[in-house]
């Protein structure tokens, strides 16, 4: 009998309508179009308006739409893992909202915070699950309301930052495709550069924290750029390493859209030329964990089967990994 293997049969995703633009941006705070493209290479991202709604919300849109595209019966999934960093709630999981309002409802469910690599923790998660032969049929999925996080008065994150949410459904296979491998690491240096100060049972939320401005995400940029680019490059190249890919064997690499500096500098690192790195960055922005899950959905009419995919991504922590991904499927 051949292993059992885990891989990706179909994805989803779901961007809101509502954009904000460089050109908006200029009205809110002191900052150019010019300064942000030279900076971060963004020219607008999406933005979930209706404060009312959560980041459950746009996991909700990807994993219907996802199922519908496929003809997945919700019935038949048996978990749903969800990555994010902006839950709607401290309790009851966002997942079992996702879960619940999809159908899933043989499902059990839990969510995943480990920063922007989330996504790629979760698809481990249920690639595990799923080698063990006890389950055959996940959900995983990152949704991210950003908007809802982000200070608007401060420039230096306030331009990064979208909403949106990506999936993907794992499946049970003994061809030999899926997660292949994966290495992931933590680093509590960067606790300080890059968080949300207040909000959690360590500061509580109050009148002081709120006049301090402490529930929005806080970013030392210059930090956490010097970080990203060295712990993804060297992620990378272990993973790369220990399979025996060269560059020549890689067909895309799948980089956490963060800053098109810290794309373009790990491409460079790894010398892979530029067309076969993902990069979407300049029209969705920064979403955090779901920019993996989005730029596979992007991309999925490019994938062959047999593809060689190397995900990887950094996050507040700081923690970061990567993902080998032989990818499953021919475009449908």
């Amino acid at each position: 009998m051949n292993p059992i293997n885990a891989t990706i049969t179909a994805v989803g995703a779901y961007l809101p309508e509502d954009k904000l633009t460089n050109s908006d941006l200029e009205k809110i705070v002191e900052t150019s179009d010019e300064w942000i493209m030279t900076r971060v290479g963004i020219k607008e991202r999406r933005i979930l308006k209706d404060h009312s709604l959560g980041a459950s919300y746009l996991a909700i849109q990807a994993v219907k739409g996802m199922f519908e595209r496929y003809n997945i019966d919700p019935l038949t999934v048996e978990a749903v893992i969800l990555a994010t960093n902006t839950a709607d709630y401290h309790f009851p999981s966002t997942s079992s909202i996702v879960a619940f309002e999809t159908g899933c409802s043989n499902a059990f469910t839990f969510d995943i915070n480990s920063a922007c690599p989330s996504w790629l923790y979760a698809l481990e998660t249920a690639s595990n699950y799923i080698r063990s032969g006890r389950y055959k049929k996940i959900v995983v999925v990152a949704t991210e309301k950003m908007s809802a996080a982000i200070d608007y008065t401060d420039r230096q994150t306030c331009v990064l930052f979208g909403d949106g949410s990506g999936c993907a459904l794992v499946e049970a296979t003994e061809e030999p495709y899926g997660v292949m491998d994966a290495l992931f690491r933590t680093d509590g240096v960067g606790r300080e550069h890059l968080i949300m100060k207040s909000g959690g049972s360590a500061s509580p939320a109050s009148q002081e924290t709120v006049e301090r401005r402490e529930h929005f995400v806080y970013q030392e940029g210059t930090h956490v750029f010097k970080y990203a680019v060295t712990g993804m490059a060297e992620a990378c190249r272990t993973v790369m390493k220990r399979n025996n890919l060269a560059q020549e064997d890689i067909t895309w690499v799948v980089p956490h859209q963060a800053n098109l500096r810290i794309i373009d500098m790990v491409g460079r690192t790894l010398k892979v030329p530029q067309e076969k790195v993902m990069i979407n960055i300049e029209k969705y922005g920064n979403t955090s964990s779901a920019t993996i899950p989005i730029c596979l959905w992007e991309w999925e009419k490019k994938l062959r089967k047999g593809d060689n995919l190397i995900l990887t991504s950094f996050g507040a922590g700081y923690t970061w990994g990567a993902v080998y991904l032989k990818w499953g499927y021919d475009p449908k």
